[in-house]
């Protein structure tokens, strides 16, 4: 074969990077892309094809490369040539095949630094209200006065949240003992949203009515969303998303095959 993939000990020594070919999606004939499409396989071809031809160019170096090929390996099981072998006879890959497979994250990861890192932190300011994370108690009831009296029997400390919650509550939350999350702050109802957002960790509050819902409600956690380095990675793989949808949507237009 032309290329040695490295596992974790490497199989053979390594050799210099060879230059990596992106051979350009063909004009798909018409009954071929109507089958695709039927088996829910176009979008997910298209979304490869930009892909691999955005990140094409990307260069990692020795040490980025023993590393993604490793992680490939231990997330395929492969510890040996012979599993090696079989992985390829199983799935009709080259070398070269896997090769780019195990390389593909880091690419992209590469990709997405340099050029779309530098408008990560305006994409945070725009959505930080949707990356804020909250944790809260709820127990929501169809019968107020059933909910206010619960509500009563938490504040005053004559029972625990979590049990009334596994008892009474009517929503999914039963099943978790009251707790919600951490999910993202405005996945709640915009009334709940906001009335968590002015809370105090541990503040309890009366009844709420949500259409034919009465929710007792307490707040444990507000995790708010923070520009760190983690962050700033996530903003730029979600812009680096948003294109290549971009990409995709104009390649499913009529008449283009690209």
């Amino acid at each position: 074969m032309d290329h040695d993939i490295s596992l974790d000990p490497p199989l053979r020594a390594p050799t210099p990077q060879a230059a990596v070919r992106v051979e350009p999606l063909p004009k798909i004939p018409g009954e071929l892309r109507r089958q695709l499409a039927r088996h829910q396989l176009l979008l997910p071809l298209l979304r490869q094809a930009v892909i691999a031809s955005a990140v094409a160019e990307v260069t990692l170096d020795e040490a980025e490369r023993q590393k993604a090929q490793q992680a490939w390996g231990s997330s395929h099981g492969i510890r040996s040539a012979d599993d090696l072998n079989s992985h390829l006879q199983k799935h009709e890959l080259s070398e070269a095949d896997v090769l780019w497979q195990a390389e593909l994250p880091s690419r992209i990861e590469r990709h997405c630094q340099e050029h779309f890192l530098h408008r990560a932190e305006q994409r945070f300011l725009a959505r930080k209200n949707q990356l804020d994370q909250v944790i809260y108690s709820l127990l929501r009831v169809e019968d107020g006065a059933l909910a206010r009296e619960l509500y009563l029997r938490i504040s005053e400390g004559e029972a625990d949240f979590a049990e009334l919650a596994a008892t009474y509550a009517k929503g999914p939350e039963r099943s978790t003992r009251g707790v919600v999350g951490p999910v993202p702050l405005l996945q709640a109802h915009p009334s709940l949203a906001e009335l968590l957002r002015t809370s105090r960790p541990g503040q309890l509050h009366p009844p709420l009515r949500i259409d034919r819902w009465w929710l007792v409600v307490r707040l444990e956690s507000l995790r708010s969303a923070s520009f760190n380095e983690e962050m700033q990675q996530r903003m730029a793989r979600e812009l680096f998303e948003e294109w290549v949808d971009q990409e995709v949507a104009l390649r499913l237009r009529p008449g283009q095959g690209r």
